[in-house]
């Protein structure tokens, strides 16, 4: 039976942080912020960046697909070049895609510029909505109330009114500044130390979707405060895994864990709050076990010698096609460990006289395999989504990988 009574004090939010009995917790963070730093040590720096450009494309991808919209990467690869479909649903879509990413790389920067930021306080969560709904088309600003009537969503401000989510009636909107008073007193990650940073990472997550706090959106917003957080905890790899990807490829567990950590204690074995202890640890080890998982697999992906067979068997591939010569490898392995070439190493690299080097430079270039911030720059990798598949296989859904979109 759902709860018919509203939340309205903030000791009806209790536990707000799990309390175990054994380590299984902490030794998961731990294992988290073990691989997370291995991770970030995989790749040349420069190569790194055009990883994470991708990640921010992926991360998208499932945040949105979590939502029930399904982006295919390449349309979202358009939108970021403001290439829309005329199809007006589509566009849409791809906008709302774009959107994600423009704030994603907002909070990036913002967090790089203000170290001191508090990403916990209720003017930055509000920064964040506001941000991604100013992105987004007229018609994804508005939802429909359960009496049929249609509801404008203002970026950036706190519901005015009161709502139920599915079994959840989530607190009273009169109540919202205190919740998020309290929300930010327990979460605020210069309170806690380094693995305790990496629970509250996954507490904070249940418990802000929990406080529900804008009319729509708090989904997105959820997942966009969290990849702040994880930035802020230092377990991001920079920038070169994203827990979305887990929680979409898992969504009806995940959405199973939301909902139990949502329930009342369970008598006197449940913790000493108001919500289940239980279900809060069972909320926080299932979204760290889907962090671990995809700190592994992208782990597995970059390893450098796997990488580069990758793409030395994209190449071959191409060239079965007549579409590349095969010293194109060549160019991108060193691209791939140097991080930049110079244009005029070309034809060492390759082997081939001069003019012969630079049409296969220019090959990979017009193909965006390689890219240069100008005409005689040097050059260095980029990963468009038409290779994402055949570089990282499984990175996205069997089916979307290798197919353009309809």
């Amino acid at each position: 039976m759902a709860e018919t009574s509203l939340y309205s004090n903030i000791s009806e939010m209790e536990p707000l942080l799990p309390s175990v009995g054994d380590s299984s917790l902490t030794d998961l963070a731990v294992e988290v912020i073990r691989r997370s730093a291995a991770l970030s040590s995989f790749l040349h720096p420069v190569t790194r960046r055009a990883v994470v450009e991708l990640v921010r494309s992926m991360n998208s991808y499932y945040s949105n697909l979590i939502e029930g919209h399904n982006t295919h990467p390449v349309d979202i690869e358009r939108a970021l070049a403001r290439d829309y479909s005329h199809d007006p649903a589509k566009r849409a879509m791809q906008m709302e895609s774009a959107a994600h990413i423009e704030v994603q790389r907002l909070i990036e920067a913002r967090l790089r510029k203000s170290p001191d930021l508090d990403i916990c306080s209720h003017d930055f969560l509000c920064w964040i909505h506001r941000e991604f709904y100013a992105r987004l088309p007229e018609e994804f600003c508005h939802v429909q109330a359960p009496d049929g009537s249609t509801k404008q969503v203002v970026p950036g401000e706190l519901r005015q009114e009161d709502v139920t989510v599915g079994r959840h009636v989530a607190p009273s909107h009169h109540a919202l500044p205190d919740f998020l008073s309290r929300f930010q007193a327990v979460y605020s990650p210069e309170r806690l130390n380094a693995v305790n940073k990496v629970i509250a990472a996954a507490a904070s997550h249940h418990r802000l979707a929990w406080i529900h706090p804008f009319l729509d959106g708090n989904g997105r917003v959820t997942r966009l405060f969290t990849h702040a957080y994880l930035i802020r905890a230092q377990i991001d790899g920079h920038g070169l895994w994203t827990v979305s990807r887990g929680l979409a490829r898992n969504r009806e567990a995940y959405l199973a864990a939301l909902a139990g950590a949502d329930a009342h204690r369970q008598g006197d074995l449940d913790g000493r709050g108001n919500l289940s202890n239980r279900g809060l640890v069972a909320f926080c080890t299932f979204f760290l076990e889907m962090a671990l998982d995809q700190v592994h697999f992208m782990s597995d992906l970059l390893e450098l010698d796997g990488l580069q067979k990758r793409m030395t068997g994209y190449v071959e591939r191409q060239v079965s096609f007549g579409e590349l010569a095969p010293e194109a490898a060549y160019l991108l392995r060193e691209a791939l460990l140097r991080g930049e070439v110079p244009r005029g190493e070309a034809a060492r690299i390759t082997g081939r006289p001069e003019r012969t080097a630079r049409r296969i430079l220019k090959s990979l270039l017009d193909r965006k395999l390689l890219v240069s911030d100008s005409e005689k720059g040097p050059v260095r990798l980029f990963f468009p989504a038409s290779v994402a598949g055949y570089y990282f296989p499984r990175l996205y859904p069997e089916g979307v990988e290798f197919s353009e979109p309809r």
